[in-house]
């Protein structure tokens, strides 16, 4: 925890937009009822809430960006850059471990769930881990390339940020396109025949991946949305982060046109690839990267121009809430998704969650069972808004 510094409030509303997204679309009061737009794409393809986490990454990569000069300034010894980054990674891991850990635990205190929910079923790969990974290699790869004579301040070089770009979108659709899986053969984009799934199942095995990643419901584990390989391409979202930072503490809002047509245009050129390249987010094919690189853009530059009317300035409190102590609203809102799955409430059938409780008497009150869930999960995010609200009142803001 810290006094607060000088914070880029665009930057806090976008990170705080993401979180709120990522609350909503995980905190339905019944998984079975909720609007297609806050579902995931089943494989193929993409919705609104695929463009959440890619926001996110976006976000750290913007945060990065702004951030890496000033630190420089104050810490010329550039070991201790290293140092912070390697911590940071650590702790992000850590935290996601942790989290499944928890979850292990209720399981064994009766907590519905998928799998079997022990630990020798543990989910290794994660959100978090994935952030603390990504957020890890593009501060080396900065750390690595931009160092003066002196070698001991750093600036960002945005010609090495967009050939490693390039690079790994090719290297990328290359390896995933071209290179035979056993069993499988080459170009399978399939949950069970990619590379990215063969590569997760080889280093983690299936029993600690993702218990949702399987073909068919109840069917064996074949892969992780945040597995290790389509980690690299995650990795594009935090660098066009970086890159749009970098144009912004050089041109300011001058670079809004600039940022706009970019990012449309990497839309653009992720849909044109769709044919050859699906847009998959659980591969994080990289059609989807730069697709996602593009609308994270777009919605930096509406964040910004909104904030300019008064209106929109008071009424984005609760995403800078958010968006100021993103982790610990996530981490929040991922506990009380699992403390509020515990079955302590009497009822007919037998002891239910709260989620299940406050979901039937929304219905009961609404009527429309889809309207009920999301009620239910804007309750949740109000709740992890108001519980962060006063770190944010006094101007603490957890810096992992």
């Amino acid at each position: 925890m810290g006094a607060a510094r000088p914070r880029l409030l665009s930057l806090d509303v976008l990170r705080g937009l993401a979180v709120a997204g990522m609350i909503v679309v995980t905190s339905p009061g019944d998984w079975n009822q909720t609007y297609g737009p806050l579902q995931h794409a089943a494989w193929h393809g993409w919705t609104l809430t695929d463009l959440i986490f890619p926001t996110f990454l976006f976000a750290v990569g913007l945060a990065l960006g702004l951030s890496f000069p000033r630190v420089m300034q104050t810490r010329a010894d550039r070991t201790a850059a290293w140092r912070t980054v390697a911590r940071r990674v650590v702790l992000l891991i850590a935290l996601g471990l942790a989290l499944e850990l928890i979850y292990t635990g209720l399981r064994t205190l009766g907590a519905p769930g998928v799998g079997p929910g022990d630990l020798a079923h543990l989910r290794l790969p994660g959100v978090l881990q994935r952030i603390g990974l990504c957020y890890g290699l593009v501060a080396a790869l900065i750390l690595a390339t931009g160092g003066d004579a002196d070698s001991r301040s750093v600036r960002i070089r945005p010609g090495v940020v967009l050939a490693a770009v390039v690079a790994i979108l090719m290297a990328y659709a290359a390896l995933m396109l071209t290179v035979p899986v056993p069993g499988f053969g080459p170009g399978q984009l399939d949950p069970e025949g990619n590379l990215a799934a063969w590569i997760d199942r080889a280093v983690f095995t299936p029993d600690h991946l993702w218990p949702l990643g399987s073909v068919e419901w109840g069917g064996p584990v074949v892969y992780d949305p945040e597995g290790l390989l389509s980690t690299l391409p995650a990795c594009v979202n935090v660098c066009a982060g970086v890159l749009t930072a970098w144009v912004w503490t050089r041109e300011g809002a001058r670079s809004l046109l600039k940022v706009a047509l970019v990012g449309a245009g990497l839309m653009l050129l992720g849909g044109t690839l769709d044919p050859l390249c699906p847009i998959n987010k659980r591969l994080w094919t990289s059609s989807f990267a730069l697709l996602s690189s593009g609308a994270s853009a777009l919605i930096f530059v509406a964040v910004t121009l909104l904030l300019r009317g008064e209106v929109a300035h008071r009424l984005s409190w609760p995403l800078r809430v958010l968006g100021a102590n993103a982790i610990v609203a996530f981490v929040l809102s991922i506990l009380f998704g699992y403390v509020r799955d515990v079955p302590i409430i009497a009822a007919e059938s037998g002891p239910v969650g709260f989620r299940a409780w406050s979901n039937a008497l929304t219905v009961g009150l609404i009527g429309d069972p889809k309207l009920a869930s999301l009620a239910v999960a804007l309750a949740a995010l109000v709740a992890i808004v108001l519980i962060v609200w006063p770190l944010h009142r006094r101007g603490w803001h957890l810096r992992l």
